[in-house]
């Protein structure tokens, strides 16, 4: 069972990343993205106010700039050459003088440096210079969203690990129907299932099972009632009652990686109304499957999708796009939208939750993971998406 990605995975991606930089003419990079510095080193960790950073030098050697506190997690932890650190943000010496240093000692004066992000940033408090203050380059170029496209199409390892964070999304979500029911507050049953799920997870995977994200878990976001209609609610303590709409989220991350499971349910009955709508989502959610077909633009997907809408009349009672891409962050680009035409390609995992939003009445959407194959699809949840099995 793979339960992690190998160092000799992460050494591949350093290097797909070095001919990138070099094919952008850069001689040198900095990168402050916590989700990049993790996909090319493997080195997870809590953004603060305490800058991190990931260096390129010409010769190849990738450095890792971390506070003190990090600097063993960083050393036993990353799949680099170097790790640099310094004493604490703010310190007598701000932090960015010491990574000044680092780029100084490695050659990066006099160079173009290309760079994600012109300097680190926090809404932790962090106030700091910019990388163009501090060293004197040949020019600075951005290499924004260049390792973010390399995390489109996923690898073997990676596709194993969505799936594994799939099987627990999908026992999670079990749990969370059968504890779901009139008269229990939302944060009772979540808690409960969650909680359950994480322990049979950790204790099927064992010790070698690092989630470098959240565990299992099994959630309705406030989306109970009335207030699932708000396609992003948040929770509220609600109690349920007999006959809402609920509109749930599980997953799990494995190593990072994730993957969602979303469903339509209610409790214990549905009227004629909550039922029309619900079919109107799940043959949505059919159309939008049979348009992923690779070579075609994302944007044929949400097309498809909006001309069913518009048929149906109900083009009012959207509110979102029809999915995205996800991966080591729950919501990657590209996505299902009609301003996004990048091409639809193998080994890309892409979520499928087109929604239907009846004020008063509750929100309808289904979310699946599925890659993306050579013939079209692979479902890779697996709950049911019938009305009848979505009875709590």
């Amino acid at each position: 069972m793979l339960l992690e990605i190998p160092k000799s995975e992460f050494k591949e991606r350093q290097q797909k990343f070095i001919e990138k930089v070099e094919g952008r003419s850069c001689d040198v990079a900095v990168i402050f993205a916590v989700a990049d510095i993790f996909y090319l080193t493997g080195f997870h960790f809590h953004p603060t106010e305490r800058p991190i950073g990931l260096a390129v030098d010409s010769n190849h050697q990738f450095h890792l700039f971390v506070p003190q506190l990090e600097h063993e997690h960083a050393e036993e932890y990353s799949v680099v050459d170097h790790v640099h650190s310094y004493p604490e943000y703010p310190g007598i010496k701000h932090s960015m003088e010491y990574f000044k240093e680092v780029l100084i000692d490695n050659g990066f004066e006099g160079k173009t440096v290309g760079y994600d992000s012109i300097g680190y940033g926090s809404s932790m408090g962090y106030e700091g210079p910019s990388i163009d203050q501090l060293i004197t380059a040949k020019s600075f170029q951005s290499l924004r969203g260049v390792i973010e496209e390399l995390r489109f199409v996923k690898s073997r390892n990676e596709i194993e690990l969505i799936k594994e964070s799939c099987r627990w999304g999908n026992l999670a979500h079990r749990l969370l129907q059968k504890y779901t029911k009139a008269g229990v507050s939302e944060i009772e049953i979540t808690t409960k299932a969650s909680n359950e799920a994480t322990l049979a997870m950790i204790e099927t995977l064992g010790p070698e099972y690092k989630p470098h994200g959240g565990t299992a878990h099994a959630i309705f976001r406030g989306q109970i009632g009335p207030e699932s209609a708000f396609p992003h609610a948040v929770t509220q303590n609600i109690i349920l009652s007999k006959g809402d709409t609920l509109v749930t989220g599980a997953g799990a991350s494995v190593f990072g990686y994730n993957s969602e499971l979303e469903r339509v349910m209610f409790v214990e009955e549905f009227s004629p109304e909550q039922e029309k709508h619900f079919d109107y989502m799940y043959r949505a959610q059919e159309v939008a499957f049979k348009a992923i077909q690779p070579g075609k633009p994302f944007s044929f997907v949400e097309e498809q999708v909006q001309e069913f809408f518009k048929q149906e009349g109900i083009t009012e009672l959207t509110r979102h796009h029809t999915g995205h891409n996800i991966g080591i962050l729950g919501h990657e680009a590209p996505f299902f939208d009609l301003g996004d035409h990048r091409e639809m390609k193998p080994g890309m995992v892409v979520t499928v939750e087109p929604g239907v939003y009846v004020p008063g009445l509750g929100g309808f959407r289904h979310s699946d993971t599925v890659l993306i194959t050579k013939n079209g699809i692979e479902m890779l949840t697996y709950y049911p998406r019938d009305l009848n099995s979505l009875i709590c």
